[in-house]
């Protein structure tokens, strides 16, 4: 699963630009973000890809009027709503973006370009026809909060049992590089986000490197196949409980406007 995925950063900012709580350069610049270039293609009524930020003005244009997230896995469609066309491309990307008020989705391909020493990342979002339909497990941001709280205890346990080595400089520089971030609070949700989806989607983060970490770098004691089988088994659910945070938190603004 991606710490920061893409979809997360169009959705936000979009959501905040949507509602008039940021320049559409402002939008742009933080959706972007690394990356060298994003474009969209297949929009209605534009027959080549576009820039961002006029395909953020055409979906305003067709009538969207929120962005929500996907962070689909293997066995678990979360934030998909159909048609299996559309699904299959977001679980193969591992994330999408669906609007509200227009029954439209966002599914990222990630490209690199350039010579060895000066590659770029370029972004194509395919916009696709989706299902107008509620999403697939998405909790409350209260659901998320409470099973996060389970989540760091139960990856403690499970690391700990596990005999995953959570030290060493991989280690020290994953920790150190999320305790800078979550520090500059002002880059973790663009305006317009209640404070509570900042909290939780922080905590996300969090339990989201902590499984990283046993994943990636890890091995401590679980050398043999069986055990690192047993490792996987014994993540999924918390990664499973990661991602579903991810998801509330950066729909939380869509959510409370829907509320309110």
């Amino acid at each position: 699963m991606l710490f920061e995925p893409r979809s997360g950063r169009l959705a936000a900012w979009g959501n905040a630009l949507l509602a008039g709580l940021v320049s559409p350069d402002e939008a742009v610049l933080s959706i972007v973000g690394a990356d060298a270039v994003h474009r969209v293609e297949g929009l209605p009524g534009e027959p080549a890809p576009v820039g961002l930020t006029l395909a953020l003005g055409r979906l305003r244009a067709l009538g969207v009027s929120g962005l929500r997230v996907a962070l689909p896995a293997p066995g678990h469609p979360l934030g998909l709503s159909g048609p299996p066309e559309f699904n299959a491309r977001a679980l193969e990307a591992e994330e999408a973006v669906i609007a509200v008020g227009a029954a439209l989705g966002l599914v990222p391909e990630v490209r690199e370009a350039g010579p060895a020493g000066d590659v770029h990342v370029e972004v194509v979002w395919h916009c696709l026809p989706v299902r107008e339909a509620p999403p697939a497990d998405v909790p409350s941001l209260g659901e998320a909060e409470r099973e996060l709280a389970e989540a760091v205890r139960e990856a403690t346990v499970v690391l700990t049992r596990l005999d995953v080595a959570a030290s060493g400089p991989v280690a020290e520089a994953a920790l150190s590089a999320y305790r800078a971030r979550a520090e500059a609070g002002r880059e973790v949700l663009a305006p317009g986000y209640p404070a509570r989806a900042v909290r939780v989607l922080a905590l996300a983060q969090r339990v989201d490197l902590l499984v990283s970490m046993a994943y990636e770098h890890g091995h401590g004691g679980a050398v043999a196949a069986s055990e690192m089988a047993a490792r996987a088994e014994a993540l999924r659910p918390v990664e499973r409980v990661a991602r579903r945070a991810l998801v509330a938190a950066y729909n939380a603004a869509v959510e409370e406007r829907e509320r309110g």
